[in-house]
């Protein structure tokens, strides 16, 4: 069963709209975002709701759902859901976007995403895109349950996380800048944050939702305590120690998803480096230079900013470009709203 901190009782808001859609395709589904959960900074009235469906039949899901819900679909939806199909899942990042939904029968707007399991596996355990397995670093509210076969890399992608950001702090540090590192790996490199999206984001997601990032993280915190010492239950600002030893920094290493060891690989023999050996011999290379955190950030920043623009891309296509222009215009209100309200 998927860990109990990540499960949620599905309010009735969220069975209605789940009950719009083919269900029985439908293997895990979670929601997220401002819509879902309160964030500080600037409010824009009513937040759409994200949505992302796990299924295990694209094509089978696309085809009954063209065929109960047209309108969701840009003109793309006439090639039929072979070629939804093939789009979701040949092309980057391996999602396919409905946005701007609006659902009369709830009165609300929704942008929901489509994915393969196996793709989502994929993400959780290799980072590849960093584009799901980023969003889920955070909460998350789940309305549909995972199987047994998302629950592994689901706990796998915490865990990562954790030894990810372990690597990028210094030896001393708050709660909150952990939860912070964690939450900017989605954000790290992502273009759209210089041209569409709240600076403030970050900061705004965990002055409402700190308690939530707590409740997902603590069973993975208490299984590192030979590596980082945690304050106890009552000592709420106490900071955080960790281990720095060569020995624990190997350790974290090699716990680190498979791109991203490979693009620090990739890096270290790029800039001078060893050249000659295998990867292990590299990684432990890499545990002892100073540079370390400097060069994950650069590897951790090349993969967001790969599938940013990349499924930015596919977004147009996706979503048609009116829906595109609609959508973008509300991302650069929002923006400008928030440097106002952070000049003020």
């Amino acid at each position: 069963m998927a860990n109990s901190a990540l499960v949620s009782v599905v309010p009735p808001l969220f069975e209605r709209i789940l009950s719009i859609f083919p269900r029985q395709y439908i293997r895990f589904c979670f929601a997220y975002g401002s819509g879902v959960f309160r964030q500080g900074g600037v409010s824009m009235g009513k937040p759409m709701i994200d949505l992302i469906f796990c299924v295990n039949n694209s094509v089978g899901f696309h085809k009954e759902n063209i065929a109960t819900n047209p309108s969701h679909y840009s003109a793309l939806k006439h090639l039929g859901p072979y070629c939804i199909s093939f789009i979701q899942e040949k092309l980057p990042a391996n999602v396919y976007f409905n946005t701007l939904v609006p659902l009369k029968e709830v009165d609300v707007v929704i942008k929901y995403g489509v994915v393969l399991e196996s793709d989502l596996i994929n993400d959780l355990l290799d980072w590849n895109s960093l584009y799901l397995s980023g969003r889920m670093h955070k909460p998350i509210k789940i309305l549909e349950k995972p199987g047994d076969e998302l629950d592994m890399p689901l706990r796998q992608n915490l865990f990562s996380a954790l030894h990810t950001a372990f690597l990028l702090l210094p030896e001393v540090f708050s709660e909150r800048e952990l939860y912070h590192t964690i939450a900017d790996f989605s954000y790290r490199g992502d273009f759209r944050m210089r041209f569409g999206e709240d600076k403030n984001k970050i900061n705004n997601i965990l002055d409402k939702q700190l308690l939530k990032f707590r409740k997902l993280y603590k069973p993975y915190l208490k299984t590192l305590t030979d590596y980082v010492d945690l304050p106890a239950e009552d000592e709420v600002d106490k900071p955080m120690m960790q281990d720095m030893s060569t020995a624990t920094r190997i350790y974290h290493l090699f716990q680190l998803p498979t791109l991203p060891q490979k693009e620090l690989v990739k890096y270290w023999r790029a800039h001078g480096g060893r050249r000659r050996g295998d990867a292990e011999d590299v990684l432990q290379d890499l545990a002892v230079t100073t540079k370390l955190s400097k060069m994950l950030e650069h590897c951790l920043s090349k993969i967001v900013l790969k599938s940013s623009i990349q499924q930015s891309l596919k977004g147009i296509l996706t979503a048609g470009i009116f829906k595109s222009i609609q959508y973008s215009n509300k991302k650069i209100d929002k923006m400008k709203k928030s440097r106002v309200q952070a000049q003020t």
